[in-house]
């Protein structure tokens, strides 16, 4: 990663006419980046992301991608994005190759490099072996998979992602997601905007989460997964081998230990802030005769996690 950040929003903000659908948004995601944006329908998740590849111009406020002006600079900065559109946005009547080859020739790709490059991203999202097939004919996952070739057949440095996996059943949303996987390995910057928290926590470091207000979309998080998830809580889930409650006194009474729950065979434990009592809780348990099965982290789901949030800022 560079210092210089692949995306940076200044109070961007924009408005269809008296509907105001983005409100100050500032943010910045580093180059090589894989970028989760969160928030219920409405928020203006679509509208930032039309921002980012350069095909809405800014009300308020001003966005860089790669270096250049969202405002003034919009037709070098689209060269420089892959969007990925939640509709694949291919031409049925044309084969997996011809597709491509199209969409190659309008972002002004070599004609000496076309078949090279067209037969790598085949490839890579493993559809080499259905490039004469007609697009109309592909599975929804193949054709997703052909579309994330088409937004990024000119090798841009971002890559936009809306809604990827919708409306996808759950085998052709693991290949697309494996998919995307891929192009954060080459060094990408990707910017992921879902629904399924599932592909959010397993594919971004850091998120920002959106909610609508009367004022527009606006955000109230932004966060790396681990946090808001609560990663390294203080606290640990102790599986044992036999029912817990027995052993609710004698941790509780340990020092460092703030409370103690058994539910069944758990005990949940949480800490004092700051203190390292894992090891200590382990070895009193171990040494008192208790039969202890796993040792876990507490943390909380990322899903509840995002509720969570949503609903401490009031939206539903």
């Amino acid at each position: 990663m560079t210092d210089i950040p692949a995306i940076r929003c200044v109070e961007l903000g924009k408005r269809f006419g008296d509907q105001i659908a983005l409100s100050g948004l500032t943010l910045e995601i580093a180059a090589g980046e894989v970028f989760g944006l969160l928030g219920p329908n409405g928020a203006g998740k679509t509208t930032t992301l039309r921002m980012l590849a350069g095909l809405y111009r800014p009300d308020d406020g001003e966005v860089w991608v790669a270096g250049l002006s969202g405002r003034s600079q919009a037709d070098a900065l689209r060269s420089q994005v892959g969007l990925l559109t939640e509709q694949p946005g291919l031409y049925d009547r044309l084969t997996a190759e011809e597709n491509l080859s199209f969409f190659a020739s309008l972002y002004g790709v070599p004609a000496t490099q076309l078949g090279d490059r067209i037969e790598r991203w085949l490839r890579l999202l493993g559809l080499w072996e259905h490039r004469e097939r007609r697009a109309g004919t592909l599975s929804k996952g193949m054709r997703q998979k052909l579309a994330i070739a088409r937004a990024v057949i000119h090798e841009p440095p971002i890559v936009l992602l809306d809604e990827p996996t919708s409306g996808l059943d759950p085998e052709s949303a693991r290949t697309v997601r494996e998919a995307i996987a891929s192009l954060a390995t080459a060094g990408r910057t990707l910017v992921l905007c879902s629904h399924n928290l599932f592909e959010v926590e397993r594919l971004c470091r850091r998120v920002a989460v959106l909610r609508p207000t009367p004022q527009g979309g606006r955000l109230v998080a932004l966060t790396e997964v681990s946090q808001l998830r609560g990663d390294g809580a203080s606290g640990v889930r102790i599986e044992l081998m036999g029912e817990a409650e027995p052993w609710v006194a004698a941790t509780t009474a340990l020092a460092g230990v703030a409370s103690c729950v058994a539910r069944g065979a758990v005990l949940e434990v949480e800490f004092v802030e700051g203190a390292l009592a894992t090891p200590v809780l382990v070895a009193a348990l171990a040494g008192a005769g208790a039969l202890i099965a796993a040792v876990r982290p507490r943390q909380k789901a990322f899903e509840q996690a995002y509720l969570d949030l949503m609903a401490e800022r009031g939206a539903a």
